[in-house]
């Protein structure tokens, strides 16, 4: 790619805001005015995956038709957000800044949530915790993981006791460009021109060199095993309306190898009461950067 290639403009425009949630500076991007929320078309809060943040919904967002008020975060140690106040990340701390962030944006009304990936398993045990605050709950492949076994547990505590030693390190970037080609190569079905857009949203310069705007310490081992079964208690209490939309390109062996099998995900699938799912042609993991109007179009139909 080429400095004189195109970059991608934002049909919407977003604001920037910060607010603290449990002690700690949180960034928010917000399209559209709190003026369009009503009870029929509530706030959308769009929260995002590992290695990733809010801005990378914006292609979706700009694929909608109607205008309506949306919200995505940051999460805490990604984006503009501050980092963990320790030297580890646990998810229960991502269920107590999503409640935190609902306290002080919509303390008396339901709201849309959507979560990809991460973001999505972090929604899915939310709304089975707090059921009465969604309205409308949308899964972009928040698969979760495999279930962890308790003799595992003594090798993971292990490995992370001895990667607190080491301090961790995301890969710097001589250029904006240099990252734009990374997220390429990350999605190849990403295109140049949203790379470009992305690649600031992304990272940010620091000494002449372009770094990932994610805290390193989110690579250590968690010590917390994740138990499925724990999962599906969740799940299987949440009562909003669930969308679940997956690409048809995604094959989550090349992440757990025969540790996740499919029927494994579809029986934790199978107890969330009222589920529509769609499969997205021609997409991955990245299914909001890959096909944003597709999206769009089953969000709105969903969202009503």
């Amino acid at each position: 790619m080429s400095t004189a290639d195109t970059t991608y403009t934002a049909r919407r425009t977003h604001q920037d805001r910060f607010v603290t949630l449990r002690g700690l500076r949180h960034h928010l991007l917000q399209w559209g005015d709190s003026s369009l929320v009503t009870p029929e078309r509530p706030l959308l809060v769009m929260l995002h995956g590992w290695m990733d943040v809010g801005a990378s919904f914006q292609f979706a967002v700009d694929a909608l038709r109607e205008e309506r008020c949306i919200v995505a975060m940051d999460w805490r140690g990604f984006g503009l957000s501050d980092n963990g106040p320790s030297d580890s990340y646990w998810f229960p701390d991502y269920l107590g800044d999503l409640d935190a962030l609902l306290d002080q944006l919509s303390p008396d009304a339901p709201v849309d949530l959507l979560g990809h990936s991460m973001g999505g398993n972090v929604v899915m045990s939310y709304a089975g915790v707090r059921p009465a605050r969604i309205r409308r709950l949308i899964n972009l492949e928040g698969f979760g993981l495999p279930d962890m076994p308790p003799e595992l547990a003594p090798k993971r505590v292990a490995d992370w006791l001895d990667e607190l030693k080491t301090p961790q390190q995301l890969k710097p970037y001589p250029s904006l460009e240099a990252v734009a080609e990374r997220l390429i190569k990350t999605n190849p079905r990403l295109a140049a021109e949203k790379a470009r857009w992305l690649a600031p949203h992304w990272s940010r310069e620091v000494d002449g060199e372009w770094i990932i705007l994610g805290d390193p310490a989110h690579k250590r081992t968690n010590p917390v095993l994740y138990r499925k079964a724990e999962i599906v208690a969740g799940w299987s209490r949440i009562e909003a309306p669930t969308l679940w939309i997956e690409g048809d390109s995604t094959d989550i062996t090349k992440w757990w190898g025969n540790r996740y099998p499919r029927e494994d995900f579809e029986s934790r699938l199978g107890v969330v009461k009222q589920l529509e799912r769609h499969v997205l042609a021609n997409a991955g993991h990245m299914l909001h950067h890959d096909q944003p109007e597709a999206l769009a179009a089953h969000l709105e139909n969903f969202l009503g």
